[in-house]
């Protein structure tokens, strides 16, 4: 597949990244030349420097044989513009990042069919959409919905003292007594370790579990872990992104805190927001944090366009007595670091933003496709094709790809989660967890 990408950001690099380890054929084109010889070092692809609106530089990148046009500057403009030129080609699909919100309001902008663009997508809206999801489900770190949000991957960190270190798979499977969930991967360290019967859990490891969302609470309480829909949440920072998470807890009857040291920005929150306390005060104050009460918050969303504020205003909440932080960085690169300091999520709006378009273009006769937040790791709702003879044969049976496990079997409105002797039927939907060292391996065996 030739795929463009107009951009050479942390959204264009992080999609360059995971299509180039596929083989790819991949183009970046950016405008910032030091930038694009950097990642031409450290990935396999092409680069070409000028600006992604220009015909002269999509012909050079080959635009009439691409399959697949991305663009992802920071100017919505030349996104907009690059897509809309790349439609005179035969190109497959087209996405564009958008930022502004005049573009992203029905009725004030064309349908995106009238343009021929196949996804316009707002990182700050992507972004707004993953914290509000996490706030449902409070005990877990990351989440994606498969079959209409019957099925949850949940990841969860386990954490010292807990008393299901150091069991085996096998051992879990006994003392549970039923088989409700399946642990699709370990995180441990930089490692996405997928598990077999005698992987055991350590102090600190993410998990990832496949589980039917009626048995979610069974399976929290057998891993000592609890899920609650948080009563007192504290947003520090009241950007664009601040403003809507706000207005979306307020639908789900939240007591939420907003906290904004520009004063003028908040007479502007006060106005259009409802139920929410907006506070025109220092998200590093301390004395006026806890006068607030931000010691007794069951969330701290912590959301201004810095990151060393947001990392502060998360640990100062912490040490005070909060009981979950989720904090926004800019630089993805800090991601890995923060959980060490004992921040609970730390989010990229440009790494869930990049997430979102991946899971939009991958090929294949797939359904639901979740990106596993840093890792290598995805999981693919993928239809068991009729060319294969699946029918009446057990998981065990299987020549399955190394890298991979079946994390649960949609038929039709049934949700099965397999066991070895489990037997696949036609039309099945099978729910697979892969690290990317499979991808090409799993293309073939579903092709």
């Amino acid at each position: 597949m030739r795929i463009i990408i107009v951009g050479a950001g942390q959204v264009g690099f992080h999609i360059c990244e995971r299509f180039s380890l596929e083989n790819q054929d991949v183009v970046l084109i950016d405008t910032d030349e030091k930038k694009l010889k950097r990642i031409e070092r450290d990935l396999n692809i092409m680069t070409i420097h000028g600006s992604g609106a220009s015909a002269r530089i999509l012909a050079e990148a080959g635009i009439a044989k691409t399959d697949l046009f991305i663009a992802v500057t920071d100017s919505d403009e030349v996104n907009l513009i690059a897509c809309i030129m790349s439609s005179q080609y035969n190109v497959k699909t087209r996405i564009a990042r958008v930022r502004n919100q005049d573009f992203l309001e029905e009725g004030m902008f064309p349908d995106t069919k009238v343009l021929d663009i196949d996804m316009i997508i707002s990182p700050d809206q992507a972004m707004t959409d993953e914290i509000v999801s996490l706030c449902h489900i409070s005990a877990a770190f990351d989440m994606a919905k498969f079959a209409d949000g019957r099925l949850m991957l949940l990841g969860y960190q386990i954490k010292a003292g807990n008393p299901r270190l150091g069991m085996t798979l096998n051992k879990l499977m006994k003392v549970h007594g039923s088989h409700n969930f399946i642990m699709t991967a370990i995180i441990r360290g930089k490692d996405t370790i997928i598990p077999r019967g005698d992987d055991a859990i350590e102090a600190g490891d993410k998990i990832y579990i496949m589980v039917r969302r009626e048995d979610i609470f069974r399976v929290e309480k057998f891993f000592h872990l609890s899920s609650r829909t948080p009563h007192k949440v504290f947003i520090i920072g009241g950007g664009r992104i601040g403003y809507a998470v706000a207005r979306a807890l307020e639908d789900l009857n939240i007591e939420v805190f907003l906290v904004e040291n520009n004063r003028q920005r908040c007479e502007f929150l006060s106005e259009n927001l409802g139920r929410t306390t907006v506070l025109n005060i220092d998200g590093l104050d301390s004395h006026d944090l806890l006068d607030e009460g931000i010691d007794q918050a069951d969330l701290v969303i912590s959301l201004t366009s810095d990151d060393s504020n947001n990392i502060m205003s998360s640990l100062l909440a912490k040490y005070h007595g909060a009981r979950k932080c989720i904090t926004k960085i800019t630089r993805h690169d800090f991601v890995p670091l923060l959980g060490s300091l004992g921040i609970d999520i730390a989010l990229s709006s440009r790494q869930v933003a990049a997430s979102m378009i991946l899971r939009f273009v991958r090929r294949g006769a797939v359904g639901t496709v979740a990106t596993i937040m840093n890792s290598d790791a995805e999981a693919m709702e993928i239809k068991v094709p009729m060319n294969r003879n699946f029918e009446n044969v057990a998981l065990k049976d299987l020549d399955f790809p190394k890298g991979a496990i079946i994390g649960a079997i949609v038929r039709g409105r049934k949700i099965l989660i397999p066991s070895g002797n489990t037997r696949v039927q036609a039309d099945d939907n099978l729910v697979v967890f892969f690290t990317r060292d499979a991808v090409k391996v799993l293309e073939q065996y579903f092709e």
